[in-house]
């Protein structure tokens, strides 16, 4: 962006933004020259909550849900029926299942996908975890909604393999649901349909 042309620590902020999630380099800039023409108030705000954001949300000690406390606000409700968990790969899934108002179940966040190719196998992403809580009891279904990926499915699979052996059913998410695509993105009325027709692994 004119005016910034070889300043260091302009490029730095940048190249930093444009670490995030589908961020290219022209909204990366335009970011920072917002940024640059902040006042010190609102930047010091910005930078404070960022810190006390990643200072203070972590995984919820059951579920692997983002909170701010040690167990998040689904799995700590009464209300909730915990004979049946919804397994997602990340945990902005978990919004849009809840915004479809469907489920009043509990979640299991995976935090990834098994993928050979990129190196990731069954104990980088949160499958002990989810057998650990299995086999508590008290479980009856394990809804397997992670993406209709291949690296989804085969995710699901494996689990579901996994879990046979304890006698809990576990089902997959039906038809509407376009290959490839993410849950997070995913329309309400779509998930509602998905979720009414799961079936059987």
């Amino acid at each position: 962006m004119a005016g910034f042309n070889n300043i260091p620590v302009y490029e730095e902020l940048v190249e930093m933004i444009q670490r995030l999630p589908n961020i290219g380099r022209r909204s990366a800039e335009r970011i920072a020259y917002h940024i640059i023409e902040t006042d010190d108030r609102n930047v010091d705000r910005l930078v404070d909550a960022i810190r006390k954001a990643h200072n203070n949300i972590h995984k919820c000690e059951i579920c692997g849900n983002y909170t701010d406390k040690k167990i998040c606000s689904i799995c700590s409700d009464p209300s909730r029926d915990k004979s049946t968990i919804c397994v997602v790969t990340r945990p902005r899934d978990i919004v849009a299942f809840e915004k479809s108002r469907v489920l009043r179940c509990t979640y299991h966040v995976l935090h990834g996908l098994l993928s050979p190719a990129e190196g990731i196998d069954p104990d980088m992403i949160e499958i002990r975890s989810l057998i650990r809580r299995l086999r508590k009891g008290g479980v009856k279904e394990v809804i397997m909604a992670t993406d209709p990926s291949v690296t989804g499915e085969a995710t699901a699979m494996y689990i579901s393999k996994l879990i046979k052996p304890m006698n809990i059913k576990v089902t997959r998410l039906g038809y509407g649901i376009s290959i490839g695509s993410e849950l997070q993105y995913t329309d309400e009325m779509t998930l509602s349909r998905a979720l009414e027709y799961r079936n059987e692994i």
